[in-house]
């Protein structure tokens, strides 16, 4: 092939600006034939190594593009594995926290219901660690102290808490030694305001906690009813002793009555030994009566006829009181009852009988009796209301006697009974130094005594109310006015 035969190829050829100048310039140079030919070679040669080479790239951009889509395919399915696996946690993970709030909210109950069962306690149940920091305060414990449990929660147990006082040593010692702690009948202030608490203390068996519960509870009221029972006790030993040294003095009573008997009818002048007994001696009857009479000697033994007689009384009415226990009810006539009643108290209470003449402080008392006529007769045990009467007979005395309070002029008792509906009412009033409300509220409790220490117990009222209430199914009330007076009012149940 000749170099004007390969013209129209290079022309047809696409080559770039530089080597259709170079071209173009070669064709114009016959001089340079040969090197014409090699370099157009050469530039096929290059254009086909390009050609290839851009076969290639296109083939590996083919293979390339084919291995993208295969990783994205692959990438895609790894998505949308791991999409359904953080799907399938993701339930799993609901679940979970739908069980977690299932087990919570049981928790919760279950709490609120232990809380509600040591709240419902009625003893006080404080929590506590070792150093005395409170942990648990329940409703008692508010109720107890006016602390509500947001406020005493974190403090201390001695600023918190102050009776009964709780030593922080006894706390420490339960708890380092694993055994509870308990002391009974802790005392809280004095006379009737006087409270009494049982105290325990659990230490906390858990590896995990340390700290104690403190449990205290009131037994005033146990402890009322056990010195109730000591004193009844004591009462009943006195009354057995009362009824032993009734039969014991009424021996020599006996004596001294049937000893006056006896001198009225040595003396007497219906007898007709007695002038024998004279005549013998020399003198008469008439003269040794005359003798007596002129030295007083009948009055001497009246009076001891007399004393005798009272004395025999009083004993007769002790026994009737000290067998009072058997409660056997009879029918009786209430009015003879108050007036037995008010011989014993003038006899056993040192009652002082009404003078006019005397000045006031030694007047005595005043006993005005206003019984309504014609009562039937009540089925009761006689020495019960006895007592009854007798005690508030007795109060009524000492009322004149209130350090705080001037007697009136003339002191006054006034015993009065009538008939009420089905029912026997008994009123004793009098005008002493009475009582304010907060007194009268209390007056019928158990060991309530507005006296001094030593003075009272506090139970004559109490057992009066027991004895109307409980034995007769009656009722006893009370009205009182500072400085006016108070009135008892028993109902009795026909």
């Amino acid at each position: 092939m000749t170099h004007r035969s390969l013209m129209p190829l290079l022309a047809s050829l696409p080559l770039n600006v530089f080597a259709q100048a170079e071209v173009d310039a070669l064709t114009e140079s016959d001089g340079s034939k040969g090197i014409l030919l090699i370099v157009i070679t050469s530039l096929l040669i290059l254009q086909t190594l390009l050609i290839i080479g851009l076969q290639r790239s296109r083939s590996h951009h083919k293979r390339a593009k084919a291995d993208l889509k295969t990783a994205q395919r692959e990438l895609e399915q790894r998505i949308v594995d791991r999409t359904n696996k953080l799907r399938t946690i993701n339930n799993q993970l609901y679940d979970e926290i739908a069980k977690h709030e299932i087990t919570e909210e049981l928790l919760r109950e279950t709490q609120d219901y232990l809380h509600s069962i040591i709240n419902s306690m009625p003893s006080i149940l404080i929590g506590v660690t070792r150093r005395g920091t409170v942990t648990h305060w329940n409703t008692a414990a508010e109720y107890s102290t006016g602390i509500k449990a947001r406020d005493a929660l974190g403090q201390s147990l001695s600023k918190v808490f102050k009776t009964p006082a709780i030593d922080l040593k006894e706390i420490e010692n339960s708890i380092d030694n694993e055994l509870p702690l308990s002391k009974e009948n802790l005392q809280q202030g004095n006379g009737n305001q006087a409270t009494y608490s049982d105290l325990a203390i659990y230490p906390l068996f858990s590896s995990e906690i340390t700290g104690a519960v403190i449990r205290i509870d009131d037994v005033t009221l146990r402890v009322r009813l056990e010195n109730m029972m000591i004193q009844n006790e004591k009462m009943m030993s006195l009354g057995e002793m009362a009824a032993g040294m009734a039969h014991e003095i009424n021996n020599p009573l006996s004596a001294i009555i049937n000893s006056v008997q006896n001198i009225e009818r040595r003396v007497s002048v219906d007898l007709e030994p007695n002038h024998k007994a004279a005549n013998e001696i020399g003198i008469s009857i008439e003269q040794l009566r005359r003798y007596m009479s002129e030295r007083d000697l009948f009055s001497f033994i009246d009076s001891i006829r007399d004393a005798g007689e009272r004395a025999a009384t009083i004993v007769t009415n002790m026994l009737e009181f000290s067998r009072g226990s058997t409660r056997k009810r009879t029918h009786v006539n209430m009015g003879e009852l108050l007036d037995h009643s008010l011989a014993l108290a003038y006899d056993t209470l040192e009652f002082k009988p009404f003078d006019q003449n005397k000045d006031n402080k030694n007047k005595g008392l005043n006993v005005v009796k206003e019984f309504a006529p014609d009562l039937p007769f009540i089925s009761c045990s006689a020495p019960e209301i006895q007592q009854v009467i007798l005690n508030l007979l007795r109060n009524a005395n000492q009322s004149f006697e209130h350090k705080e309070f001037t007697p009136p002029d003339q002191p006054r008792i006034t015993l009065r009974t009538r008939k009420v509906d089905q029912s026997i009412c008994i009123e004793i009033e009098d005008n002493g130094a009475g009582m304010d409300l907060s007194t009268s509220r209390h007056i019928f409790e158990p060991f309530f005594t507005t006296k001094d220490v030593g003075e009272g117990t506090g139970l004559g009222l109490s057992v009066s109310y027991f004895i109307i209430t409980e034995h007769h199914a009656g009722s006893i009330e009370l009205e009182s006015e500072p400085g006016v007076g108070t009135r008892f009012i028993i109902k009795l149940p026909l």
